[in-house]
């Protein structure tokens, strides 16, 4: 008899928020799109950290190339500046109560080599998930034996299909974009995860919410967000 199989799905995101983590640790299996379209107005290359009391977007510059290229065939810009980034951090950062701890981390993550856009996300995400104990398993679309011309839910179908899934979980952002009804027409429970609010101290500065996950690793400590903020979410 097959186990249940948990499964979330994601475009690859930069160092994102809580919630990415969340719906990572609630699964037992996540996929990162690697071969889905790049869009210039979404958050793939760019975030939000903490910065004066507000919050500052931070991005990675990618190399000049055709709109039509998937994530995986993007790369970064010729001059991004390492070092830059990492002294930006810094100086944001520098007072926070889990620098010390959280700063090695990041210089890993952004020194590394890798200028190829996804495999550099995907690394930040996986020493992301390992620092903070989250075990589940990734893996990236294309590995996946499917009809890759496939969009949106008939493709986030074939892919549960594909894996022997028998729950999907989805931010709740999704819910206009998935139906119940049809993922149990397929033997497939549809779940949506809501982040609950979560306010920790910032420096003495009004909470700024639903920033970068650096931004929760700098002021809270592992133990903290496993604890307190990792399951902080309602299944719907």
């Amino acid at each position: 008899m097959s186990h249940p199989l948990r499964l979330a799905v994601m475009q690859p995101y930069f160092l994102p928020y809580i919630g990415y983590f969340q719906l990572i640790a609630a699964a037992d299996l996540f996929v990162v799109y690697d071969n889905i379209k790049y869009t210039k107005k979404g958050w793939i290359n760019r975030n939000r950290m903490l910065q004066n009391g507000t919050d500052a977007v931070f991005t990675l510059p990618l190399q000049q190339a055709s709109d039509y290229l998937n994530v995986v065939e993007r790369e970064l810009a010729a001059e991004f500046d390492r070092n830059k980034l990492l002294q930006k951090i810094k100086g944001a950062y520098l007072r926070a109560p889990h620098f010390s701890s959280t700063y090695p981390l990041l210089e890993e993550i952004i020194r590394n080599r890798s200028n190829n856009l996804f495999e550099y996300i995907l690394y930040s995400i996986t020493r992301t998930c390992e620092h903070m104990g989250i075990a589940t398993a990734i893996r990236k679309s294309s590995e996946i034996s499917i009809d890759h011309s496939l969009k949106s839910q008939d493709k986030v179908l074939a892919i549960c299909a594909a894996l022997g899934a028998d729950t999907y979980v989805n931010p709740i952002g999704g819910t206009e974009l998935y139906s119940r009804e049809t993922f149990e027409e397929h033997g497939i429970a549809l779940q949506f995860l809501k982040t609950l609010p979560h306010e920790y101290p910032q420096l003495g500065n009004a909470f700024v919410p639903a920033l970068s996950i650096l931004d929760v690793l700098m002021f809270n400590s592992v133990d903290e967000i496993r604890e307190r903020m990792l399951g902080n979410f309602e299944m719907i």
